[in-house]
């Protein structure tokens, strides 16, 4: 590969890290994947990947870390100089992002009716303490990872392997983290997390109360908290999406 190549690869993994800090998939304090398995997740060479972190952590978006719990952190969430990559990347990708998105919204929407169905006295009682577990966690990353967790104990009620494999192929397409769910911004985080412990509540409810039709309905919706954040990224940028 060619010198010229090889830093355009750069900035474009540059790019899609600066985006996903800004989305809240990697909230501040939030560590990054290793290198190896950010490369496979990104679909490049480690010393791209390696190239791009050098870059973000001149710029004072990320850190390294040395020895025992040692990597690579997210420091801030969204330096003014970020906008135009946000914006750039976010956009290029939007007619996809928004294909994907309804497609797993209808896959959540899939497996939560399926869980209402299927769940055990014993999945009931662990998707309870999970929603349990979400409501006392702390803003940002510590609520972010119980979301993932709640989630996963609905899909895993579903008892389906190629519906959840369908869905964890889908979500890496738009998100680096997944299935860690976006975030959004320090500014909207509380509000943000507020409606989705709501809709969290009346997803568990139905599922545990084996309403699958209600169940399905609300999973799709819920879901669509990720597109409207990516939405108002975009837009903060000053920008707009194409719909």
């Amino acid at each position: 590969m060619s010198d010229r190549a090889t830093e355009t690869r750069v900035d474009e993994v540059e790019d899609r890290l600066v985006t996903a800090v800004a989305v809240g998939e990697y909230l501040p304090g939030a560590g990054l994947p290793p290198e190896r398995e950010l490369a496979a997740l990104l679909g490049v060479a480690r010393v791209t990947v390696r190239g791009a972190i050098a870059r973000l952590v001149d710029r004072g978006l990320l850190e390294t870390r040395r020895g025992r719990g040692g990597g690579t952190f997210v420091r801030t969430q969204w330096p003014d100089t970020s906008s135009d990559a946000v914006g750039r990347v976010l956009l290029a990708r939007w007619a996809a992002i928004q294909d994907t998105a309804d497609a797993i919204a209808l896959l959540h929407g899939a497996l939560a009716a399926a869980a209402a169905e299927r769940a055990t006295p014993d999945d009931v009682e662990l998707i309870r303490s999970r929603l349990d577990v979400f409501r006392r966690a702390s803003s940002g990353i510590e609520k972010q990872q119980a979301d993932a967790v709640l989630h996963r104990s609905i899909i895993d009620a579903a008892r389906n392997d190629a519906l959840r494999t369908a869905l964890a192929g889908l979500e890496s397409q738009i998100s680096i983290a997944a299935p860690a769910h976006l975030w959004g911004t320090a500014e909207g985080m509380a509000e943000m997390e507020t409606r989705a412990l709501h809709e969290h509540e009346a997803l568990v409810e139905a599922v545990c109360s084996g309403r699958a039709t209600e169940a399905g309905t609300i999973a799709r919706q819920h879901v669509g908290i990720d597109v409207e954040l990516l939405e108002l990224a975009v837009r903060r940028t000053g920008q707009v999406p194409r719909h």
